[in-house]
């Protein structure tokens, strides 16, 4: 990270993979951090939950060997990666009898191991693999770049791509990437994703399911790691107000007042800082710097965007079967026709990652308003019908119990064109993370905590000059 003064007080709002990556990042840089969380358990969208039935997760994750960020955090405070993530290699593999194909990438160097996956890959024609390769080869011949950003579906159309390609690979790729509908999601953040995967080395592209629950797989390491290096934690500790300080000329100070609330604080408390990193929702940035945007122009501006997003949906649907029960593979990928109530598009065999939960099936909707919509015993019960028809297995019709869990603002709707925030709001002392933030990537794991790091990185950079 960015030369800086060590030993500054700074205040992370928010323990999201984002404000979590920051806090580690100045607390090893020298600075004293106070990490700040309205909820009880620390990751944002990516976190445990306490359910009736058991703790689980607010959602099944796919990390990618490409996200060097995430990865390097996680073995900075301290976490196994060969304990906590199963390393599978780049695969689509549908179930036997789902009307699907089977595409497994060898353990060979790039970009050979693409080239012996898609000679070997079962449940494609001649023409599938041709569309394929010829994707392959003019996406690297263009760098992987476009003049012009478009969506994902045009750009499919433009490579000519072949209607079952794009219904088993690139779909459902573009669907758990971007966690936007082809139709509408952004044709260059979906080539970044390919580039950084696909058109890198092997290992790049190796698909890392997680062993732990997502709080155990960073942010709670990452909690021990500031407790280690002077920080505090704050949990159940709600930030209300953000302000500047003035000197007694009634200039900007150059620090920073926070008034929080909760019982972490003992009702209500305030604190000065030397900087802070705002790491919390748009929605909730915006209302914490609308203070400072009634005499600072940019930061009017940048309340504006914050307040701009539309959100995409994810919804997990967990079933519940006999723990004997045991799927061939530890993930499957699954045809959705909503039309014919399937609505998963993943499911994950979470006995194969964790023995404590055997029988336990994790199913994923991406982009899923619709399916959320629904009343939930009914969703649960047409996921369940799906499972079994694609396996032929009868008992997966009738899951012990289920649990569905939505997350309404999973991700931003990541369409072409959007202009996304810097992670500098134009004044010393004071940034903002989070996975919206101007990034290659869409909102992923990866993206947070690349922005977590720059917010770090560049919190007391000189102001931009206006204009």
């Amino acid at each position: 990270m960015a030369k800086q003064v060590a030993g500054k007080s700074v205040a992370v709002v928010g323990a999201g993979w984002a404000g979590c990556a920051a806090a580690v990042e100045l607390a090893r840089a020298g600075h004293q951090v106070t990490l700040f969380e309205a909820a009880r358990t620390l990751g944002g969208r990516a976190r445990r939950v306490a359910t009736d039935r058991r703790q689980l997760d607010n959602g099944q994750h796919i990390l990618l060997g490409a996200y060097r960020e995430t990865l390097r955090l996680m073995a900075l405070v301290g976490v196994d990666r060969q304990a906590a993530l199963l390393n599978l290699p780049l695969q689509m593999r549908y179930p036997p009898h789902g009307g699907g194909m089977d595409f497994v990438a060898p353990r060979l160097p790039a970009p050979l191991h693409l080239l012996a996956a898609l000679l070997r890959a079962k449940g494609l024609g001649r023409a599938d693999k041709m569309s394929l390769a010829r994707f392959s080869s003019t996406a690297r011949w263009m760098g992987w770049q476009l003049h012009n950003d478009c969506s994902v579906s045009e750009l499919l159309q433009r490579f000519d791509q072949t209607d079952r390609l794009i219904q088993l690979m690139w779909r459902p790729l573009c669907l758990a990437a971007l966690n936007t509908p082809p139709e509408r999601a952004s044709a260059q953040v979906f080539l970044n994703v390919l580039r950084d995967s696909l058109g890198a080395k092997r290992a790049a592209s190796d698909m890392l399911l997680p062993r732990a629950d997502l709080s155990k797989l960073f942010p709670d390491a990452a909690a021990a790691y500031l407790a280690k290096h002077g920080g505090t934690v704050r949990s159940g500790a709600k930030v209300r107000r953000l302000q500047r300080e003035s000197d007694d000329a009634g200039q900007a100070a150059g620090a920073w007042r926070l008034e929080v609330s909760g019982e972490a604080v003992g009702g209500t408390w305030g604190a000065s800082f030397d900087g802070v990193v705002l790491a919390c929702a748009p929605p909730q940035a915006a209302v914490l710097l609308h203070d400072i945007a009634d005499s600072e122009a940019a930061i009017a501006t940048l309340c504006a965007g914050l307040t701009a997003f539309e959100a995409e949906t994810i919804t997990t649907c967990y079933l519940q079967y006999d723990p004997a029960l045991r799927l061939a593979l530890p993930m499957y990928a699954l045809l959705d026709a909503p039309e014919r109530y399937h609505w998963g598009q993943f499911v994950f065999d979470r006995g194969q990652l964790d023995a404590a939960q055997a029988g336990l099936l994790a199913v994923v909707v991406s982009a899923s308003a619709e399916a959320a919509a629904m009343a939930q015993p009914l969703l649960a019960e047409a996921i369940a019908v799906q499972l079994a028809t694609v396996f032929e297995r009868p008992e997966l019709g009738t899951p012990q119990w289920f649990k569905v869990i939505t997350e309404k603002r999973a991700t931003f709707a990541c369409t072409p064109g959007l202009q996304r925030p810097a992670n500098a709001t134009g004044l010393a002392g004071l940034a903002i993370a989070g996975d919206y933030t101007a990034s290659d990537y869409p909102a992923t794991l990866e993206s947070a905590a690349r922005s977590g790091v720059a917010a770090a990185a560049g919190l007391w950079d000189a102001p931009r000059r206006p204009g």
